[in-house]
């Protein structure tokens, strides 16, 4: 006899300092080897199995992410409580926000509409150690001008084959960007963050291993002087040679939004 089984929506938030990324790894302490420890402990005796609507990298942090919950045998009795018990069992810097119950059509990997991320960053003078999971620090000065002029090059349909790692074999590398800006950042405050802090604002539907990381990379290589804005329109072809390195750092990196069909 065919087992039945029951399907949820989990909306969390996290900060990712202390973990290496989403992905379960061995030996490594990451979100969902967390989430699935917590689950284990607290749906004892069942069936279960989770899907992310994505990965994050190390450092990485959430204010809306999400996974999909695949229970066998027996649905959850009442949603509230489980919620609260979840929470309850989770560690601090991990937040379930809201559940909901989707049928067996429902693919968290393919449904999602749109995500936005936002990569946090200040520059010119060493910032108070406690922003170190929240900000990334350039200690050079740098030309928020040109950068923000070169971040929306990135808007519309490229190829960002340079903007993500080269193991990624037979991946689409033409991707859509939705929104691309640099805002004063209005995201995150704390009395200890530098008196003045900048947003890298990126949307779209889908993004490779690294992509926004080595897109920031390249706007503060920008703001150095080491790359030109000609550099950063080139990089964007399908012809382009220009080989970029710098990966920046996923401690400044957070997924702001995530639309779910």
């Amino acid at each position: 006899m065919k087992k039945q089984r029951f399907y949820y929506i989990i909306s969390l938030q996290y900060l990712g300092f202390r973990f290496s990324g989403w992905q379960k790894q061995p030996q490594q302490k990451t979100i969902e080897g967390m989430l699935s420890k917590t689950l284990k402990f607290i749906l004892s005796g069942t069936k279960f199995k989770i899907l992310g609507a994505g990965r994050t990298d190390s450092k990485v942090s959430a204010l809306d992410a999400a996974f999909e919950l695949f229970l066998d045998d027996k649905p959850i009795a009442d949603l509230t409580v489980f919620l609260e018990l979840f929470n309850r069992n989770l560690p601090s810097d991990i937040r379930a926000i809201g559940i909901r119950s989707v049928d067996e059509s429902y693919n968290i990997i393919k449904d999602p509409k749109s995500k936005e991320y936002i990569y946090l960053f200040s520059f010119g003078e060493k910032n108070h150690p406690f922003c170190a999971p929240f900000i990334a620090n350039i200690l050079e000065d740098l030309d928020l001008e040109s950068m923000k002029t070169a971040a929306k090059l990135f808007v519309g349909s490229h190829n960002f084959n340079a903007f993500t790692v080269k193991e990624q074999k037979n991946a689409n590398r033409v991707r859509t960007i939705e929104i691309c800006e640099i805002r004063t950042n209005n995201t995150l405050k704390a009395n200890f963050f530098p008196q003045k802090s900048y947003a890298l604002h990126v949307k779209g539907k889908g993004f490779m291993r690294y992509q926004i990381r080595m897109m920031m990379g390249a706007l503060i290589q920008l703001g150095k002087g080491e790359l030109t804005i000609n550099d950063i329109e080139t990089s964007l072809t399908a012809e382009n040679k220009l080989q970029l390195s710098y990966v920046a750092p996923g401690s400044g990196l957070l997924l702001n939004k995530l639309e779910l069909g």
